[in-house]
């Protein structure tokens, strides 16, 4: 499909690429104006803005890899129609002409639920289904989202067909043409609140995503798209929107507010720019952040310029928490001003699923529950990755067994085929479990639980050792004599799980009584000591290869070969093959923690 701003500018009543919905109906007087007493009080109203964001395929409070009712240690619930419920509530208290509701991105991707509809009854289909997601979120009234990264994951076709679905816009004023340099998608949205007896309130919402696009999802958005920073786009598009009249700018953005980026220096766009984009650029009343996955009510940031301050919301993810935004706003001298913002969150626990949600989707959710449940194997023993972060697990081993089979398959008869192949896999959960017995696409589906890719690259000896002295920077330098806290080894400086990489194919230890950088010892190949001048190709997930988690030397390899196939369906194809998943087909102990040459376990 072209790669243009398509229908939703085409609806535009404004000069420049937006969308601006006119005429929202009259909202009640008691709602949106103070009785005035004559010559003395100004005009008031009220509006209030309910956001979402990293909603991940989550419309039920249901976790498909264990075919249960959503649990954690918190208490939490989630899905959107519990969100459904939360917004009825406030629909009802604040009149629901004085709502908007908003999603900061992430949508398509990371359920059982979005990879069937992209993937196994794929919505692009000649008469394929509509995406549960476009249909749950078209039933509760949103208004407009912003394009998260993982918006991307299953290709531009498929997003597309997702926006084609949507009686809402996909904002993204970040996310350029590649060759014209013009937005891709709507970059705004427009609406406007009739308030009796005084001009409409006129409400601006600017929608940013993240410029690790460019990296994460290379292969769909090479030569296709280009997405320059949030701060950057921020600043050109805010004064468009107040000078076209904005009595309120609120801005959806798949970025967080810690001012980090995953991606070290590749990108010279910051990833987590949200807090930055309120204190540089002038004009923003109030910014909806996503991306993140951290529950933020309220973070007040003051605009450099302005000296104004500026509200940052973010509700966790997955619908278990609802961002409110309660705007009082002023008319006085011809014009709106806002006098207030106030940010607070709505927890998703507190209440049932909206029933309305639950008829309209029941269908689609019995059909994914019978996909996840098909049994494909056996195995010989219970697998966990309940220690895999600290211990070689068996589990993770099967990742790289099955990463090195599909490799070596593909590059059979070339001219790589005779170099060794070596694996990296991540503890992405530290609750999935393969049991002994029947095996289901639902046990493999937990194991990963994310939709990367296979990609093949070249790396040396001296580079994979890096790597590994990189992936080895995620355990606490833990001194010989210290009492070990399992709970407190790993993650170091906030290193998240899912960037900490086994590689297969070697034997090493890891002494993490040493400063990071010289951890690394006993490094061998076939029982020999490391040659750093050998070639390897590394099997290697698109996240990864593409720059994900900064990791060295494996963005900028030679790549020698890559698909599109799902590693988790490669998984799921390795163990329908074998019928049996007996761990002596995969498993080894190839690296070990120590502390001064002395093993942890």
């Amino acid at each position: 499909m072209p790669l243009n701003r398509r229908k939703f500018l085409k609806k535009s009543a404004v000069t420049g690429a937006g969308v601006a919905l006119a005429g929202a109906a009259a909202a009640p007087a008691a709602q949106a104006a103070e009785k005035k007493k004559p010559g003395k009080q100004p005009k008031r109203y009220s509006l209030t803005v309910l956001g979402t964001t990293d909603l991940h395929g989550h419309v039920f409070n249901w976790d498909y890899f264990k075919d249960a009712e959503y649990a954690d240690a918190k208490g939490n619930a989630m899905g959107l129609a519990r969100v459904s419920t939360l917004v009825n509530q406030i629909r009802q208290e604040k009149g629901r002409r004085n709502t908007l509701l908003l999603d900061a991105g992430d949508t398509i991707q990371g359920t059982p639920l979005t990879y069937y509809f992209a993937k196994v009854d794929p919505i692009t289909a000649k008469g394929g289904p509509v995406h549960p997601m476009a249909q749950a979120m078209n039933a509760i009234g949103y208004d407009a989202a912003a394009l998260g990264n993982h918006e991307f994951n299953y290709g531009i076709e498929t997003l597309r067909k997702f926006e084609d679905q949507c009686r809402f816009p996909l904002l993204g004023a970040n996310a350029l043409d590649a060759k014209t340099l013009k937005p891709a998608f709507p970059p705004y949205f427009i609406k406007k609140f009739q308030v009796p007896g005084a001009p409409p309130v006129k409400v601006a919402v600017l929608g940013l995503t993240n410029p690790g696009i460019a990296i994460w999802d290379k292969a769909y958005v090479q030569g296709k798209l280009t997405f320059p920073g949030l701060e950057e786009q921020a600043a050109k598009w805010v004064p468009k929107l107040r000078s076209m009249g904005a009595d309120v700018v609120v801005v959806s953005a798949h970025s967080g507010s810690s001012g980090t980026s995953s991606y070290g220096d590749q990108l010279p766009y910051v990833e987590n720019s949200a807090a930055l984009v309120a204190q540089q650029v002038p004009g923003i009343d109030a910014i909806l952040v996503g991306h993140a996955h951290v529950e933020i009510p309220e973070l007040k940031v003051t605009n450099t310029a302005t000296g104004k301050t500026v509200v940052l919301s973010e509700p966790l993810c997955y619908a278990e928490r609802l961002s409110v935004f309660d705007f009082e706003l002023v008319f006085e001298k011809g014009r709106w001003t806002v006098e207030s913002v106030a940010a607070s969150l709505r927890d998703a626990k507190t209440v049932a699923d909206d029933p309305k949600i639950t008829r309209l989707l029941k269908d689609e959710h019995a059909l994914v529950v019978e996909y996840v449940n098909q049994v494909v194997g056996t195995a010989t023993a219970t697998l966990t990755t309940v220690d895999a972060r600290y211990k070689d697990a068996p589990i993770i081993d099967l990742i790289t067994k099955v990463q090195e089979d599909v490799v070596k398959a593909a590059l059979a008869g070339t001219s790589y085929a005779s170099l060794p192949v070596i694996a990296q896999a991540s503890p992405f959960s530290r609750t999935s479990e393969i049991p002994a017995g029947e095996v289901t696409i639902r046990d493999l589906s937990g194991l990963y639980v994310y939709d990367n890719t296979l990609v093949a690259k070249l790396l040396t000896g001296a580079q994979v050792r890096a790597y590994l002295e990189y992936s080895a920077e995620y355990f606490v330098q833990t001194a010989a004599d210290a009492v070990v806290d399992t709970e407190k080894l790993t993650n170091a400086n906030g290193r998240p799980d899912y960037n900490y990489d086994y590689v297969s194919g070697f034997s090493y230890d890891i002494d993490i009584a040493q400063a990071a950088g010289s951890r690394i010892k006993n490094l061998t190949y076939n029982g020999a000591a490391l040659d750093d001048t050998q070639q390897f190709v590394l099997a290697v997930n698109n996240y990864r290869a593409n720059g994900g988690g900064a990791f060295p030397h494996v963005a900028s390899a030679t790549e020698v070969w890559a698909e599109s196939t799902e590693i988790r369906t490669r998984i799921a194809e390795w163990v329908t093959a074998k019928g049996v998943l007996d761990p002596a087909d995969f498993a080894s102990v190839d690296w070990k923690l120590t502390r001064n040459g002395t093993p942890l376990f």
